[in-house]
Order: C-alpha cells, then structure tokens, then sequence
C-alpha cells in the first residue's frame, strides 16, 4: 500500500527538516529510505519541490569529493526527483543549464524559493564537460532524458524503484496472463499501462487471442491490479511504477 498521510509541520520547519535530510545523505550508508522521505514530503508539500531542487542543484556544482559517496547520493536523489516531479519552469531552466550548459554568459541572480533564497549562480561548467565519462556526467544525461518524459506522478517511487534509479536500470515488471505463462517486462518510471500491454510478446498474445476465441471480438486486452482486498482494471494512463509502488 502507498505511504499513510504524515502529520506536517509550518512549511518553513519542514523546509529546515529537509535541508538536514540532504545534508545527512552525504554520510548515509542506506540512502533509500531517506530519499523516499524526501520525495514524499515533496508530494505532500509541492511547494518544497523547487527548493529542493535548487538544492541539490547547488549541491551538485562544486562537489568537495567529486564522484565521491555524497556526491554520488545527491545526484541520485535528483535522479529520482526528476522522475517524480517537474519543477517550476524558472527552476526547470536553471536545472537544464546545470545539466546541459558549458558556459553560462553570465551567472543569473539569485533564485528565490519557497522559504530560502537558494543562490545558483555558481553554474558555470557543464557537467559532461567537466567530468567526461563520470558517473556524474551519466547521472546528468538520464536526468535530462527524464525531464522531457516526466508529467507529476501519484506515488512517490517504491524503495525498489529507487534502487534501480540509482543504477540507471529498468525495473523489472512481472506480468500474469490468464491460461499463458507470466511475463516479465521492463518498464521505466515513465510506462504507462497500455504500454506495457504493448511489450507483452505477441506470441502469448496471439495464444490468449485463440484460447479464449477473441480472434473476432472487438475487446481489447487490459491490465488489473489484484489483492487480497480487491481486483480493479489499471487505466490505460496510469504509471506501472505508481501501480507497483501501492503494492510496497
């Protein structure tokens, strides 16, 4: 099931509560759980989006241990940020400068967010330029790939999918079909259902379509979400990852 509703403090206290979360990634030796907690205050909070994204903005340009642990874990939490939320279109410019600009003509002021004026004018390098064929410059090219994929999410992602965002993998989605055996898909944090119904191979397809005589029906095939509690038909819109994140 998805996360209960947390009890929130005033936005500015849980603002300074998620400052101390980012600064504790540094050090964290399981860094899932605490990046769930971060992104599910900022589903809860959408005015904490852009501040934390400024953060990790600043928190990623000059790195004191570039590609070190800490610097690895801020940029997999923007990893998973990206994947969930799209940031106000100010930020997201400043984001898409940080990840794809060399050389800024000249610095841009400070940005103010939410509570905290986040100052991001240090941006001056790209960060493939800066570290060619680092983990970083990866991190940098998945993001930007996401950001032009991401629309708002309804869960936030499950520890599972975190763990594999933070890998830049695929997570990997088990399908049931009714007198065929299962499938095993690949989806991202952007599949959506009717896609997934798409990748099933069409051989178990074809077999189900002649199983249960459907070769001249006009239904169409469809997913379903089953528990103990209920069984219920999966939109055709709806994110396979929010799907499996309700099942956590």
């Amino acid at each position: 099931t998805a996360p209960s509703p947390r009890s929130y403090m005033a936005l500015r206290d849980e603002a300074v509560k998620l400052f101390n979360s980012l600064q504790q990634l540094e050090s964290e030796q399981d860094p899932v759980p605490l990046m769930q907690g971060v992104l599910q205050t900022c589903l809860d909070l959408p005015p904490l989006v852009d501040e934390i994204y400024c953060q990790l903005v600043k928190q990623t340009t000059e790195p004191a241990v570039p590609g070190g642990q800490g610097d690895l874990h801020y940029w997999q939490l923007l990893t998973c940020m990206s994947c969930t939320f799209l940031p106000s279109p100010p930020i997201l410019r400043f984001l898409r400068l940080h990840l794809d600009r060399q050389v800024l003509p000249q610095p841009p002021g400070p940005c103010q967010v939410g509570i905290f004026m986040t100052p991001i004018s240090g941006i001056s390098y790209r960060t493939e330029s800066r570290f060619p064929a680092s983990e970083m410059a990866e991190y940098a090219s998945f993001i930007r790939e996401a950001l032009g994929k991401t629309k708002g999410r309804e869960c936030v992602p499950s520890l599972e999918e975190i763990l594999v965002l933070m890998r830049r993998q695929e997570l990997i989605c088990t399908v049931h079909c009714p007198g065929a055996p299962a499938c095993s898909v690949a989806i991202s944090s952007h599949t959506t259902a009717e896609e997934v119904i798409a990748l099933v191979s069409p051989q178990v397809a074809q077999e189900l379509v002649s199983r249960l005589g459907l070769s001249q029906s006009p239904n169409l095939f469809a997913l379903y979400e089953q528990s103990r509690r209920r069984e219920q038909p999966v939109g055709s819109a709806t994110l396979l990852a929010d799907v499996l994140t309700r099942f956590e």
